[in-house]
């Protein structure tokens, strides 16, 4: 098995995991009302397994999958949940065997075409694939504002064209099976200005333009950011809208 791939994110692993928001638990337990059963889910792309802890809540096996071994090994040991480094297209799970896939905010680094292959192998008749991204979060207009123009014209260059994927909600990719159309979900966090800069330092365009330039741009960030958010050590609400892509595979 080849794990080559796009790694934006080994490097970084500890604060990616300390620094993902995480997904509504109305979420979780949607997709479950929609599985045949709720014996198996995988969680492809899992990262540190913040979808893989919400999904073991309402399956008895979740199977959890990074081609990151740096990733797998900073996620959470937690009964029910078994982690394998695998890449999406190749992910040596049994055939027909998986009620529920899921994908965060992963999908555009995968190699779509045959990843939709290994779904149509591993899931179930009448199985769910559930596939959501989410891109610029909102805190208040002003902040909003600053993070716009950071996300677009500080590091926007630095951004790997898959992120277009993302930005225009994975609208460009056609999904097999029947559509199902979801409620809105959102995530949602009470962070303060430290967690905020922590959370946007996770960004591969940061990495990316810290080593083209040999130097952070996380400090001017933080310092325009204190303009508004006042007393850094203040909560604030975080929100980001999810876009969900929901199919089932009818037969």
């Amino acid at each position: 098995m080849s794990l080559e791939f796009k790694d934006y994110f080994s490097g970084n692993s500890g604060n990616y995991k300390k620094y993902r928001p995480e997904y509504p638990a109305a979420l979780f337990a949607y997709l479950a009302s929609l599985s045949p059963a709720n014996e198996t889910a995988w969680d492809c792309g899992t990262g540190s397994g913040q979808t893989a802890k919400g999904l073991v809540r309402f399956f008895k096996s979740v199977v959890a999958s990074d081609p990151s071994r740096p990733q797998i090994e900073n996620a959470e040991e937690i009964k029910g949940i078994k982690y394998l480094v695998a890449t999406a297209e190749n992910s040596t799970l049994e055939n027909g065997k998986v009620d529920l896939i899921t994908v965060s905010q992963a999908l555009h680094w995968f190699r779509i075409r045959d990843f939709f292959k290994e779904v149509e192998r591993v899931l179930k008749p009448n199985g769910i694939l559930a596939v959501w991204s989410y891109n610029l979060l909102s805190v208040t207009p002003s902040i909003d504002k600053i993070i716009s123009h950071f996300y677009s014209k500080i590091v926007g260059d630095y951004w790997p064209k898959e992120r277009k994927l993302v930005e225009s909600g994975y609208n460009e990719i056609v999904f097999p099976f029947q559509e199902v159309t979801p409620p809105y979900f959102e995530m949602r966090a009470e962070w303060n200005l430290y967690e905020l800069i922590g959370y946007i330092s996770t960004w591969s365009a940061v990495k990316e333009f810290q080593l083209a330039n040999s130097v952070s741009p996380i400090d001017n960030l933080y310092e325009e950011a204190c303009q508004y958010w006042g007393e850094p050590r203040r909560k604030m609400t975080i929100n980001w809208p999810l876009t969900l892509k929901i199919r089932n595979k009818i037969t």
